[in-house]
């Protein structure tokens, strides 16, 4: 399956944005996606999750309650709503998918496939 993220871009400090990740080449509703992001300097982490059916979420400390991951499997796309935007979330962010599809998973080495990035930057 080949990922492609979508609508990264310049935002204001407590606006929003909302990133997209669409699949080409498989059917996404057969795995678990994850959001990642990596600044400048920094090692990638782990953002959200949501599972193969999108019954179940997961979030880092770092965002919950402010971004909501979500999923239309009929458009093999994955969302990624982000609320409240700070500085500090400013980043590439990847979409990635995990072949076990109802699982809730952190660690980025579970994930097979990758997209190619979209830049966020939030001013302050």
């Amino acid at each position: 399956v080949q990922l492609q993220a979508s609508g990264g871009g310049l935002a204001q400090a407590g606006g929003s944005l909302r990133i997209s990740c669409t699949a080409s080449g498989g059917t996404l509703s057969d795995y678990a996606m994850g959001w990642f992001r990596q600044a400048p300097g920094k090692e990638r982490e782990f953002v959200a999750t949501i599972s193969g059916s999108g019954s179940a979420t997961y979030y880092s400390d770092s965002v919950k309650g402010r971004f909501t991951i979500s999923r239309d499997n009929a458009k093999n796309t994955v969302y990624l709503q982000m609320n409240s935007l700070k500085a500090e979330d400013t980043a590439v962010y990847y979409c990635a998918a995990n072949p076990i599809r109802q699982t809730i998973v952190v660690v980025s080495s579970m994930y097979k496939h990758w997209g190619q990035g979209t830049q966020v930057t939030v001013s302050s």
